[in-house]
């Protein structure tokens, strides 16, 4: 049995956070994963292994989305490390430029690490460094070339076996959330303003069938819906309705949001992005759904669950709501 290789995300906030922003930022980052830990007071570490195969992006373009959602929504600069544990995420955070990602990936953990000076790892103080230094070791990789029972002698035998563990970039603990938030979010974000309705209806139907899918890929109903539009200028509006029973059915949620882009009214406002946040979330199997006598309803839902299993088994492409098809 093989062990999937894990991503961890490690982004470092190049700003003061009030308590109140810092959470607000956890619960932007839980829209792309629910794997997501505070490190407080100013980074949050994502592991996006189980995240990358709903958004079919790599683990590089992942953190790219996150930091491109900071800026948008919080106007927080970001330096990212990117890898297979938490350590050298953190690690590679820490060697990046605000506004910058470092990938490590795992075929390219010891070229990376080795040159490094020891006080790079964590846990490494002065005192140990400068015992360390004393014996001419310097560098991460001198670490790992040292026979153990050496560097046992300079350390002691706890502290020299997770001294090597760290040089040789190993981290087993893992990314661990506080409770789910209680709501997804799904987003797109224009290269150029938009003024046109009818990439409006689009853009909003595509991101509704989004949500959708994320809700029944995580067995969760949704009781309500908010729609966020972001203009040219940087402003936003919003308008929020309840469902008319918990759902997540793409057409329902799609009614719901096209309803909630009528009422805004855009006519010929610039926008810039959308999105669309789905909160209230219940377990889809503790919830009863209305019973229909329309028997396309049956039809919809059993043709939706045969989408959804063709892009588990495909990838998220797969199947597209034929208002989006070119």
């Amino acid at each position: 049995m093989t062990t999937r290789r894990r991503h961890i995300a490690h982004l470092h906030l190049h700003a003061a956070l009030t308590e109140a922003q810092y959470g607000d930022v956890i619960e932007l980052m839980s829209d792309i994963t629910p794997h997501v830990q505070a490190v407080p007071p100013n980074a949050v570490q994502l592991d996006l292994t189980s995240a990358l195969r709903y958004f079919d992006l790599s683990p590089y373009d992942m953190v790219q989305t996150a930091m491109i959602r900071l800026k948008l929504f919080y106007g927080v600069d970001s330096s990212v490390g990117l890898a297979g544990n938490r350590m050298l995420a953190a690690m590679a955070a820490d060697a990046s430029a605000p506004g910058e990602a470092t990938w490590v990936p795992a075929e390219r953990v010891a070229e990376w690490l080795h040159p490094r000076p020891v006080a790079a790892l964590p846990g490494v103080g002065r005192a140990m460094a400068d015992t360390l230094h004393r014996y001419g070791l310097h560098t991460i990789g001198q670490i790992t070339d040292l026979p153990s029972a050496t560097l046992q002698r300079l350390l002691g035998a706890g502290q020299a076996r997770l001294l090597t563990e760290r040089a040789r970039g190993n981290d087993p603990r893992p990314v661990t959330p506080k409770e789910p938030a209680a709501h997804l979010t799904a987003d797109l974000v224009l290269d150029r303003d938009c003024l046109d309705p009818t990439r409006h209806h689009q853009a909003v139907l595509g991101i509704a069938d989004q949500i959708g899918q994320r809700l029944r890929g995580e067995s969760q109903i949704a009781r309500r819906l908010t729609l966020t539009v972001r203009y040219a200028d940087r402003s936003t509006t919003m308008r929020t309705q309840t469902l008319p029973e918990p759902t997540n059915h793409s057409p329902a949620i799609a009614a719901t949001a096209l309803g909630l882009l009528a009422a805004l009214g855009l006519q010929r406002a610039r926008v810039r992005a959308y999105a669309i946040r789905a909160d209230n979330l219940l377990p889809a199997d503790g919830a009863y759904r209305q019973l229909s006598l329309d028997p396309g309803d049956d039809r919809a839902r059993a043709a939706e669950c045969a989408a959804d299993r063709a892009r588990r088994r495909f990838g998220p492409q797969a199947v597209r709501p034929a208002a989006l098809a070119n």
